[in-house]
């Protein structure tokens, strides 16, 4: 049927802060449902609390209420806008859905006359509710493991003992496997069963047999309202079950599954999905299959998009949450165009001619002491996503985006030798395990041991395994023997210059000049159509691979390429993706031909429509240059992908490429901390008593001239990495081994810590000549707690007039000595009313995407049409939105790791932030806020 024309006005709930388990793959559901709603004439309201998305600027919706999500939010909303007569619940994940349900069980809905479309409330509860979910399974006829739900202590014992140990327990109503654990013994048991209940926001538990080591899949699945549904995308975890799947390795298609089981299991798909009540949208369905591939068993059924739906939405091409929305006004798939092709239906199953790999990015190293054993509760901060043509060369380039000081899997002289640590290393899943496999093979540790630890299939270890004797062959030859056909398959299968050069001795420059000059073997670049070719596709989305036919024609449009930020970690999130949608955007309206490389799945930059053409790809240089060599842009945009895309200016300018905005060196001496700081001098800025070294003996002879307590801070970092503060000579020389260790050959710099300072920080766009601040804020936490790790007021609350006179000269001063044309950021440590520098980012930072939802101003936008030339600084009409105070609140996922104390200082540790508004400096929250202050103020 058409769309249910009585909807006219629909309110979407996002999904908040990004924490551990619930990241921006819904930013980019919500903008996506949004944007498809629009399409329909639909008005659309939004709310999320979160100001460094896509989601909440004015561009995605026609209202947005950057409000918590709460139900006093929701009625607000529903007051201001009597009009919205429905809410889609769906694409904020399990915060939206919690809410709406919230919303329910009030009356708010029934009030206000909301009806909620997309899910219905038995469907959530079928779903979310382990006992009913249990019985229903039994119903319809779907294995499921033995088990029973307990809403006591006394409940989980008894229940425990009748099912015997191993067993899992797994929490109702959570995200991410919050309160879920693997329980081997009884002594484990106690513990693991009073997290769970507290876990659980209804306390209970569902205690079941273990099934650890059974195969792993999910199916994502779209339902209309009439119950056709397709499958989308098979997706098969390499990881066995035990490890949550959102710390698995995943791939897409499923290598190893049977197509007798497969069939078995599509149908137990429909079955559970009929079965679950009115349901029409995006559905994940997860399955576990014994490693015979003889029994099945339902694991659990998501009645929403989830962040399976954006990698296998950019796995296929296949759009879910704008599919999804389109269903949820009551559109039927045979109703609605696929809209890579244009032309075909969107009821069909996409087929792919490649493979995709899914790797999750972690961030133990900023959680001292945390358990990194993966299991039901899920640990990453993000994902990165490969593409090949086989399952190698899509595994090596997810590798090579995970930015981990890899240059993909193995061939890097970084392997662990030592045989106890592997072998522990492979029974006991951590972040690394992939690559200890690799080394395992490498050893010589037999296959069956791999196979036994690790319960991993053997088609997949066999392929890490032939990739160690590919490498045994490549190693017999040098540069100038290698035989076209070894280097060529080398490749095929994913290896990156990087790593050839290493097997075979030589450097990355001299193997690029020897098969892409001399051998011709160049990346071609190939489609993303959905359909494998088999129809026209009009929407260019591309990788890259080796000998086959260049799907991606060069057009004579100038052209400008955005270096995306890669994996979302504790440091570089979502706000860099923000500026660089804004850059795609402000680049087109300036007439030029886009072009966007990034290899994140979970974001709107890597939307197939954003960008005119989208190459996902690894934000690694040799990928990055080939699409240059094949585009030939004007120039490319460094400054809005974070360090990951500011890292490869270097390599820009040595190669003589045009850097869009602010200059190679500028920005290095700006993350040079010893020449910056020169700089300051010269510039008679004041800052705080510093000096740079480069190993122990110059620390301890320096610390004398200085003295304590002392900032330690490498070079060239993001979020404060290996910063500390240090009190005494022991401390110091501990620390710089620690960075040396991790940072080799890296400056420091160790400058006086102005203890008891109060922080501010200023943004400004700068056109070499004007500069204009876009915003200043003032911490509430006191100096040395990392800025992103700071509530932040916008304006500053109590600096004084001759403070803020301070930075704003400093601020300009600053910009214009760095040649600076686009953003910069510059932080202040202000004491006895002095102002002193701490450090300076000429690129768009974390902050900006707040003062621009907090002001009301495209700033990005107008940035880079300074950054390419088009406007000055003197051409914009600054009208920002002055009224009260915007408060930014960092938040952390501190419950992920238990054992983890929560201390802050100069290293970031927070995952996302939300924005909260007031009036006045005698609201309660911020008169709360402001008293903790001191609270967690550590070194």
């Amino acid at each position: 049927m058409p769309k249910d024309s009585s909807i006219k006005h629909v309110l979407i709930i996002g999904s908040g802060p990004i924490v551990i388990g619930q990241a921006c793959e819904f930013d980019y559901a919500g903008s996506q449902a949004s944007r498809s709603l629009r399409e329909e004439g639909i008005t659309v309201t939004l709310i999320n609390s979160n100001p460094a998305t896509i989601m909440t600027d004015p561009v995605t919706a026609d209202n947005v209420y950057l409000l918590p999500l709460e139900k006093k939010s929701i009625v607000q909303i529903l007051k201001d806008h009597p009009d919205i007569d429905s809410v889609l619940p769906t694409m904020g994940g399990q915060t939206a859905l919690n809410l709406a349900i919230d919303c329910e069980k009030g009356g708010v809905w029934a009030k206000y006359g909301v009806n909620m479309i997309g899910v219905d409330i038995d469907a959530i509860d079928t779903a979310e509710n382990r006992e009913k979910f249990k019985a229903l399974m039994e119903k319809i006829g779907v294995g499921v493991c033995k088990g029973a739900t307990a809403t006591s202590f006394l409940q989980g014992k008894e229940i425990a003992q009748e099912i015997g140990f191993p067993l899992i327990i797994r929490a109702s109503y959570t995200l991410g496997g919050a309160g879920g654990a693997f329980v081997e013994t009884a002594d484990e048991f106690e513990n693991a069963l009073s997290a769970g209940l507290q876990a659980s926001p209804v306390h209970e538990v569902l205690i079941e047999q273990s099934i650890t080591g059974w195969k792993e899949y999910e199916l994502e699945v779209m339902r209309d309202n009439i119950g056709n549904m397709i499958v989308i995308c098979t997706i098969e975890n390499f990881d066995p079950m035990g490890v949550h799947t959102g710390d698995s390795i995943t791939v897409a298609p499923a290598m190893t599954l049977p197509d007798t089981t497969y069939q078995r299991m599509r149908n137990y798909a429909i079955t559970m999905m009929n079965s679950i009540g009115n349901f029409a949208g995006g559905c994940n369905v997860q399955f576990s299959v014994s490693p015979d591939n003889t029994e099945i068993i339902g694991i659990e059924i998501n009645p929403r998009v989830s962040r399976s739906s954006a990698l296998a939405s950019k796995a296929t091409g296949y759009p879910i949450a704008k599919v999804a929305a389109k269903l949820a006004i009551g559109y039927n798939l045979d109703e609605l165009k696929n809209s890579i092709t244009g032309t075909t239906s969107a009821f069909f199953e996409p087929s792919i001619d490649y493979v995709i790999v899914k790797i999750p990015r972690w961030n133990f190293d900023k959680f001292k002491g945390a358990d990194r054993r993966l299991g039901l509760s899920m640990k990453s901060v993000g994902e990165v996503m490969g593409i090949g043509r086989n399952f190698q060369e899509a595994l090596q380039k997810a590798c090579q985006s995970l930015e981990i000081k890899r240059n993909g899997l193995g061939a890097d002289g970084k392997e662990l030798r030592n045989q106890d640590g592997i072998l522990y290393s492979l029974a006991h899943p951590s972040w690394n395990r992939l690559f200890h496999i690799y080394d395992a093979f490498k050893l010589g540790i037999s296959f069956r041991t791999i196979q036994d630890l690790t319960k991993i299939d053997k088609w997949f270890l066999k392929q890490i395994e032939e990739l160690i004797h590919l490498e045994k062959e490549i190693e017999k030859f040098k540069l100038d023997t290698i035989p076209v056909a070894m280097m060529d398959l080398a490749k095929r299968k994913g290896y990156a210059d990087r790593q050839i050069a290493h097997l075979l001795d030589c450097l990355e420059s001299e193997v690029f000049d020897k098969r892409y000059k001399e051998m011709g073997i160049k990346r071609v670049y190939k489609m993303v159509d959905t359909c494998a070719a088999e129809f026209e596709a009009k929407t260019p989305y591309y990788y890259s691979s080796f000998g086959a036919e260049n799907e991606s024609v060069r057009s004579d449009r100038k052209k400008v390429v955005v270096l995306g930020s890669g994996p979302n970690r504790v440091g570089q999130g979502i706000e860099f993706d923000y500026s660089c949608v804004h850059g795609v955007l402000a680049a087109k309206e300036c007439g030029y031909e886009t072009i966007m490389i990034n290899c994140n799945p979970e974001t709107v930059s890597t939307d197939f429509d954003i960008a005119d053409k989208l190459y996902f790809e690894p934000v690694f240089w040799e990928h990055i240059y080939e699409i240059i060599l094949h585009e030939q842009p004007v120039g490319v945009i460094v400054q809005l992908g974070g360090q990951t895309a500011l890292k490869l200016a270097e390599k820009l300018d040595k190669y003589g490429i045009k850097i869009i905005g602010t200059s190679f060196e500028a920005l290095d001496l700006a993350e040079d901390r010893g020449r910056f700081s020169s700089l300051l001098k010269d510039l008679d800025v004041p800052y705080p008593e510093f000096g740079t070294i480069h190993n122990t003996d110059e620390a301890l002879e320096l610390c004398k001239t200085i003295g304590f307590p002392l900032l330690v801070r490498p070079s060239y970092v993001l979020g404060g990495q290996g910063m500390k503060i240090v009190i005494n000579e022991k401390e110091l020389e501990q620390h710089v081994v620690d960075v040396l260790r991790d940072i080799p050959n890296n400056e420091i710099l160790l400058d006086h810590f102005l203890e008891g300072a109060i922080e501010a920080e200023a943004d400004a766009i700068c056109d070499g000549e004007n500069v204009y601040i876009i915003g200043i804020m003032q911490h509430i936490e006191p100096a040395g707690i990392h800025s992103g790790d700071s509530y932040a007021v916008l304006p500053p609350y109590n600096l004084g007039d001759l403070v803020i006179r301070q930075i704003e000269i400093f601020t300009e001063k600053i910009a214009l000595a760095l040649r600076t044309v686009g953003l910069i950021n510059i932080q202040f440590a202000i004491k006895n009313d002095k102002v002193y520098i701490i450090e300076a980012n000429p690129r768009a930072s974390r902050t900006v995407p707040f003062i621009c939802k907090a002001y009301r101003e495209p700033y990005v936008n107008y940035a880079v049409k300074v950054m390419l030339g088009e406007k000055k600084v003197t051409d914009f009409e600054f009208k920002p939105y002055k009224k009260g105070y915007a408060i930014k609140e960092p938040v952390f996922s501190f419950h992920k790791f238990p054992k983890v104390n929560k201390e802050l200082g100069p290293e970031m540790k927070s995952t996302g932030e939300s924005i909260y508004f007031i009036d006045d400096l005698m609201d309660d929250y911020f008169l709360k806020i402001y008293a903790e202050r001191n609270l967690y103020l550590s070194r």
